[in-house]
């Protein structure tokens, strides 16, 4: 898998992801050791926790009301960041949770398939779910900050930068609104913004957030980027150019250091992403 990423799709460095297996890190580690491949980041949870059978990046979250499932949240990525250091990749990539609430966004999508993006009916769900949301959301917040302060000790110690990706989901944490004064509260260099252009554009799409306005604002804290295309209304993780994000208007939004990876769906075949690997640096690489 790391040899076809490198050699045949022609990627210089690799994010490894929630779902790799603990059995297959020797091999990574080998694969590194002998100067074969790079690594970029590592998704949270990386290896996968062996009693999780499948990809799973929220299967203990840091906002949960139990104290040991936070504790485990912590302690994997303790793991992670710790894989992160022996791999020479400088960024962990996380989810931080959810709020505990009647989850909208999937029923919000429907809703859009259907042509009622525009209706009151719609507009009733959203505002009830904001209302709820802003209501139950400082503790869960609360919950976050407590667990990440551990974290982003343990990560200075190992020279590791934690970035907060922005979610999918209305109910996950954090939401736009949130983030900023949470880098603030949080107040450490190791921390920082992982932009995931399909989940913003899915919040543009449901009417939460103007993506453009979004990283004009956050742009500066912005530490990375998972690279993927959104067919209206929310189906993400295409190659990029095959969608409708506006990456010409998005990307010169970000840092010129900012740091791009490509997270396709398993779907996605070998010469779409070649082809949008070219285009991308027809367009963006000086």
């Amino acid at each position: 898998m790391l040899r076809e990423i490198k050699s045949e799709l022609g990627f210089d460095s690799i994010e490894l992801g929630h779902g790799t297996r603990l059995s297959l890190m020797p091999g990574i580690q080998k694969m590194f050791d002998s100067g074969q491949v790079r690594f970029s980041s590592l998704h949270n949870f990386c290896p996968l926790p062996v009693e999780v059978m499948v990809a799973s990046p929220d299967c203990y979250q840091l906002s949960a009301v139990s104290a040991e499932e936070r504790d485990r949240a912590v302690r994997q990525t303790f793991q992670t960041i710790d894989f992160a250091e022996r791999l020479g990749a400088p960024f962990v990539v996380l989810h931080l949770g959810r709020v505990k609430m009647r989850p909208i966004t999937d029923r919000l999508i429907e809703m859009t398939k259907e042509g009622k993006h525009l209706s009151r009916g719609y507009v009733r769900a959203k505002i009830k779910a904001v209302e709820t949301r802003e209501r139950r959301a400082p503790v869960h917040l609360q919950r976050v900050k407590g667990c990440m302060d551990r974290i982003v000790e343990h990560a200075a110690s190992k020279n590791v930068w934690i970035a907060l990706e922005c979610r999918r989901g209305y109910e996950e944490i954090p939401s736009e609104r949130e983030l900023p004064s949470l880098l603030d509260e949080l107040n450490s260099e190791q921390v920082g913004y992982w932009h995931d252009f399909g989940h913003s554009q899915i919040k543009e799409n449901l009417g939460f957030i103007d993506h453009a306005e979004w990283l004009s604002t956050v742009g500066s804290r912005v530490f990375g980027c998972h690279v993927q295309d959104c067919v209206w209304p929310a189906r993400d993780h295409e190659a990029p150019f095959t969608g409708t994000i506006d990456f010409d208007k998005l990307v010169p939004l970000l840092p010129t250091n900012c740091l791009f990876v490509w997270e396709m769906s398993p779907n996605t075949t070998a010469e779409a992403i070649r082809q949008s690997v070219r285009i991308w640096k027809e367009r963006f690489d000086e």
